[in-house]
């Protein structure tokens, strides 16, 4: 339960509740000198890629995530971009448009068209049931987003994909150490992408990792990460320069070790927050389905605005004046962006404008303290407050 506070909020003049910003994200897991002496051993190695670095981190990873094989590349959307071009793909992709705009980008540099899915309600990840209505002749792909590190349907999925014989590439950005049935994510579907970039709980300061059970296929991404060349000077496909540096493999290694710790962490602000939210109107979570673990990647709630009071982008401003970063993840929708609108056929995706509308994501990080969530908590409260006693015209925020 929050604690209602009478000070005037500061859009209307008021203290701000934080006295300095208060970041939304916070880069996790970063380690100390023993990173310092990782790369002074890289250095002296006088080896700074393609060496064993990178490989200690992929056999790490394989042993945590029990998928077979693992390619570390320079991001996700290499990743991605890799995954897609190894599988010799024409035609269109069936994937959410209520995600990041990178996953789409990896099917426009692939020269295949994205067909556009609505997501679920609850969970925000992409619909099997609007995928299995995108299905044509023409589909040569499904790519789904595990949201916010919760998977996404994994069954109806692979089911789908199973029964049309065709890929299924899962975006898990935002996912490593997230489980469906406690089985960690990794070795769902045709491959899963995961990202290292300073905002997920894993950090190389840049990075990602491709996982699939298929070791040819692993094989293609390998050399697809070095230009397509296998190591003969003879590249079989054209590939990129996606690898992974020795000193970026080096950080995610030391950080791999405290992975479970930070998820439990997230989830217990998680917990709190929706302790401390739920009894405002208006405020809607992200639901955990039985059998799937999510790591929190972010904390995002819908705002209701005939419930709340005020909409979404009011609140938005409101807590930015308040010192509390937020964001709008994601909005607007992939579909509804510029250089996406003509590409998508007009198809409705009621859901994914509803959540893509409301969205708003609360600051959350491994060290953020309960009472600073309990405090960014109040300053919602607070907010809530005053709309209802009309003390805020919302043409002063305009």
């Amino acid at each position: 339960m929050t604690q209602v506070l009478t000070e005037r909020p500061a859009i209307v003049g008021g203290k701000p509740f934080f006295a300095e910003r208060l970041p939304i994200v916070s880069p996790e897991g970063l380690p100390g000198e023993s990173f310092v002496e990782a790369v002074r051993q890289v250095l002296s190695s006088r080896m700074l890629t393609n060496g064993a670095r990178v490989r200690d981190f992929e056999e790490a990873a394989s042993a945590y995530l029990g998928t077979p094989h693992c390619v570390a590349v320079s991001s996700c959307t290499s990743g991605l971009l890799l995954a897609l071009r190894a599988l010799e793909l024409s035609g269109e992709v069936i994937l959410p448009s209520f995600t990041f705009y990178a996953t789409a980008h990896s099917v426009l540099w692939n020269g295949l068209k994205p067909v556009f899915a609505d997501c679920d309600p609850d969970t925000f990840c992409i619909s099997p049931a609007d995928v299995s209505n995108k299905l044509t002749s023409r589909t040569a792909a499904i790519l789904a987003v595990h949201m916010y590190g919760h998977p996404a349907d994994v069954e109806a999925l692979q089911k789908i994909a199973g029964e049309r014989g065709i890929p299924l590439i899962f975006d898990a950005a935002h996912a490593f150490g997230s489980k469906f049935n406690g089985q960690r994510v990794g070795g769902f579907g045709t491959s899963e992408v995961f990202s290292f970039s300073p905002t997920k709980l894993l950090v190389a300061a840049e990075g990602g990792l491709v996982t699939t059970r298929d070791g040819a296929l692993a094989r293609k991404l390998r050399a697809g990460r070095n230009y397509g060349d296998a190591g003969n000077y003879d590249p079989e496909m054209a590939g990129l320069n996606a690898r992974m540096s020795e000193i970026h493999a080096a950080l995610a290694r030391l950080g791999l070790d405290g992975i479970d710790d930070r998820i439990a962490r997230r989830n217990e602000i998680r917990l709190r927050y929706e302790s401390r939210l739920g009894d405002l109107p208006g405020i809607k979570f992200q639901q955990i389905r039985p059998g799937y673990s999510t790591t929190c990647k972010d904390f995002s709630v819908l705002v209701d605005e005939a419930e709340f009071g005020a909409p979404r982008d009011w609140l938005y401003e409101a807590l930015t004046l308040e010192n509390i970063q937020v964001r709008r993840y994601f909005w607007p929708p992939v579909h509804r962006q510029k250089l996406y609108r003509t590409l998508w056929d007009g198809s409705p995706l009621p859901v994914t404008d509803h959540v893509s509308g409301r969205i708003l994501s609360l600051p959350i990080y491994s060290s953020l303290s309960d009472a600073t969530v309990d405090k960014v908590s109040d300053a919602i409260a607070r907010l809530h407050a005053y709309v209802l006693r009309g003390a805020i015209r919302m043409e002063q925020s305009a």
